[in-house]
């Protein structure tokens, strides 16, 4: 079944901005929605500017509601950085719930930015940051409710420039159609230096031609991102490459114009001292995920898991002076008045300074009553003392992310890690009036067998021990265990998925080996992961099922109340999406794979060699537990 689209027939808002559309809304839709002040903008420490004393026009979009979106750091810091610019106002938008799209259509009102109400179609760039796959509907709702024609293909010059970057677009064929550009690698200096490419390509254009419109207004689109895509080498504009398959397999991405670039390579800031960090960040005026202030002190890992996506795309590894650091957190902190301040890498007590930087921060704070957070601990030596260095009366919970309980499953992923660290760092904790513990686990890892999630228990029960040994009582653990997806640019993207049934019998064996009352089992829905890997692992031919889904009403389907798993596996079977072989099918290492355009630091031999050494090591982990419990699960027997 092919996907029919007709854009004519596609949402028509009225004409309505700034005042008058805020009056509407605030008159007849907010008061039948929920939550209504997050959508209403005006938080402390917004930035609005005059539109008519400003070159250009941005709207951050971020494709999940309020509440999460305002607690990315990320957002924060691009809103700071364009906004810092006197030539252009950057504004910001998030998905709506479903009650406020219900009666923003009944009223036939257009999607907004925050600071100005002004409708997304009026824009000069839509930005989109993505960074969960089960997102991608939201993508459609925004575009189609702000006015914007959902394919690039239908746009002209009159509509913005849609372009989209974060770690979902290091494979960007499943939403290729919808976004004009994506952007890899940092985001501070490409970011600026594409929105004004853009405005003088576009305005060119304009100036020699005029604005036209139908057939000769789209050759005039594609003209200018064709502009965009010869100036960086870390844009991607996917019309000018054409998928090729091959017994239902996807086998090429060829050009369609010989002056597109071959491959794609990222932005990569190489002194991240030098980029400001944000310090009056925007402040809520409902409660969010993350209410605090948050500082990135590092970018990049040291490092090297094999399972990790986030360590192999944010290198080389940089990082921001003690001085920078405390410095920004005193000003957000007068700028905001919140009284939690994280410091943020992927993993902060890797960075080169941490003791001297938290016992600075807990000096300037301390008396302030403001507590300091540290998110991403590393399981090592320094965990032993860690828990004294930062803790205090108000945080009661520690949260590890071992990944896995045993030592060779450790070696086969490559994260090095020791059991008796995290056990010591624990005993640490509960010494220093931590209560509780939250471990984050992953089930499905190549070769994982019975033991390995047998040890997640003992693991967890271990822990809880240890807080009665310390404090007279068992302490509250909480094992968080997802379902591992194999993700692009990782030494396991050649790698299939596991099935449904090897993941529900994996629940259930953790569930069943649990004992004690205090240890909490929490495992991720299966059917989001299995969706999540189709989107994540998928070719451009995923695209038709991301539109049919949305147009038989997925909405918002991150949020487990709105997620319906039969919706999304009918309109992959409608579009003859093979899930077979898009997810649980392994590639083979001379495959080319859907998003080897886009090139990482070290490049693909650096993940083929690593996928090679894993294989060797599940071999002898393999050998070692043939004919014992230990030996690995095979799924079709569990």
């Amino acid at each position: 079944m092919s996907l029919v689209r007709d854009p004519e027939s596609r949402y028509q808002p009225r004409p309505m901005a700034g005042e008058e559309l805020k009056r509407t809304i605030s008159a007849r839709v907010l008061p039948g929605v929920q939550t209504p002040a997050q959508y209403l903008g005006g938080e402390r420490n917004m930035v609005r500017k005059d539109h008519g004393s400003v070159r250009g026009k941005l709207c951050l979009a971020f494709p999940d509601l309020y509440t999460i979106g305002m607690s990315h750091h990320g957002l924060q810091v691009l809103y700071a950085l364009m906004n810092a610019r006197e030539d252009w106002a950057c504004e910001r938008c998030f998905a709506p719930a479903v009650d406020m799209e219900e009666r923003m259509r009944r009223e036939r009102l257009p999607w907004y930015g925050l600071e100005s109400f002004t409708p997304l179609s009026c824009y000069d760039v839509l930005g989109f940051s993505l960074q969960y796959e089960i997102c991608s509907v939201n993508i459609l709702t925004m575009l189609d409710l702000g006015g914007i024609p959902l394919r690039g293909d239908d746009r002209t010059l009159a509509d913005p420039l849609v372009i989209a970057g974060g770690p979902c677009a290091q494979n960007p064929e499943p939403l290729a159609p919808f976004i004009d550009v994506f952007i890899t690698g940092d985001g501070e200096p490409s970011l600026p230096a594409v929105c004004d490419r853009w405005l003088e390509v576009r305005d060119a254009i304009i100036a020699s031609e005029g604005r036209r419109e139908g057939e000769a207004g789209r050759r005039q689109r594609a003209d200018a991102l064709l502009e965009l895509a010869k100036s960086f080498s870390y844009a991607y504009v996917p019309r000018f490459y054409e998928p090729e398959y091959r017994d239902g397999r996807f086998v090429a991405l060829n050009r369609t114009r010989p002056d597109a670039p071959e491959s794609i390579h990222p932005c990569v800031i190489n002194d991240l001292e030098s980029i400001p960090l944000p310090t009056r960040p925007l402040v809520p005026f409902v409660e969010c995920v993350h209410d605090r202030i948050a500082i990135e002190i590092m970018r990049g890992c040291p490092w090297q898991c094999r399972f990790c996506q986030s360590t192999v795309i944010k290198r080389p590894l940089r990082i921001r002076s003690v001085e920078t650091i405390v410095r920004a957190a005193e000003e957000s902190y007068r700028a905001t008045g919140f009284n939690e301040i994280s410091i943020l890498s992927l993993s902060s007590s890797d960075y080169p300074h941490f003791e001297e930087l938290v016992r600075r921060l807990k000096e300037v704070f301390g008396p302030r009553g403001v507590n300091i957070s540290v998110p991403s601990l590393r399981v090592n030596e320094q965990l032993r003392t860690l828990a004294e260095l930062v803790g205090n009366d108000r945080r009661s919970s520690l949260t590890l992310a071992p990944e896995v309980a045993r030592d060779d499953m450790r070696e086969q992923i490559r994260k090095k890690i020791k059991n008796e660290d995290l056990y010591e760092g624990c005993r640490t904790a509960f010494r220093n009036d931590f209560q509780s513990v939250k471990l984050y686990f992953m089930c499905g890892l190549p070769g994982e067998r019975p033991a390995d999630l047998e040890g997640i228990v003992e693991m967890a029960e271990t822990i809880s021990r240890i807080g009665k040994e310390e404090t007279g009582r068992y302490a509250r653990v909480t094992a968080s265990v997802s379902n591992f997806v194999p993700k692009a640019h990782t030494p396991y993207q050649w790698n299939g998925m596991q099935r449904r049934e090897y993941f529900h019998w994996a629940h259930d064996y953790l569930r069943s080996r649990r004992r004690l009352k205090s240890v909490t089992i929490k495992c991720h829905p299966v059917e989001t992961s299995l969706l999540e890997g189709v989107i994540s692992r998928g070719d451009r031919r995923v695209a038709d099922a991301i539109e049919l889904a949305w147009r038989r009403g997925a909405r918002l389907d991150s949020w487990r109340e709105h997620f319906d798993a039969q919706r999304w596996w009918q309109a992959l079977a409608d579009v003859g999406i093979d899930i077979e072989t898009v997810l649980h099918r392994p590639w083979g290492l001379e495959e080319r794979l859907p998003w080897d355009h886009l090139h990482i630091k070290y490049g693909r031999d650096y993940l083929a060699k690593e996928q090679q050494r894993s294989v060797v090591q599940l071999d002898a982990m393999s050998a070692a537990g043939r004919g014992s419990s230990a030996g690995a699960v095979d799924p079709a027997t569990s």
